[in-house]
């Protein structure tokens, strides 16, 4: 059974940092992509950033690009997302997600083709 579990959330000010980690188990992640969505206050979910394990290959959305970075650790069977320069519209729970497969470009920002979700974490940026 695959599991995913997410730390690092919680209230930051604006201009600040946080690092969120999701922990991988039950998994042989080496084919896998492993993506962060976010779903802000009454909106929609949305992508924010992946990684093809494989290859270490990664994708963010524009929102975020120059100021989070996702990475993988192999040792600890970790991705981690760091998170930097962080606005008030940054605020939303952060959901780890995983597939089976090293997902093509076109599909690696639906979350509907993501098999495996965390149970999300709260991320609130707000002075």
């Amino acid at each position: 059974q695959v599991q995913l579990v997410e730390s690092g959330g919680g209230l930051v000010q604006p201009g600040g940092s946080l690092r969120l980690s999701c922990v991988v188990s039950g998994a042989t992640v080496e084919y896998y992509t492993i993506g962060w969505f976010r779903q802000p206050p009454g909106q929609e979910r949305e992508f924010v950033a992946a990684v093809r394990w494989r290859d270490g290959s990664t994708y963010y959305d524009d929102s975020v690009k120059g100021r989070f970075t996702i990475s993988r650790d192999a040792a600890e069977l970790m991705v981690n997302l760091q998170m930097s320069n962080l606005k008030p519209e940054d605020t939303a729970v952060y959901y780890c997600a995983a597939d089976p497969t090293l997902m093509d470009t076109y599909y690696i920002t639906d979350n509907a083709r993501y098999d495996y979700w965390g149970r999300g974490i709260q991320v609130t940026v707000s002075s």
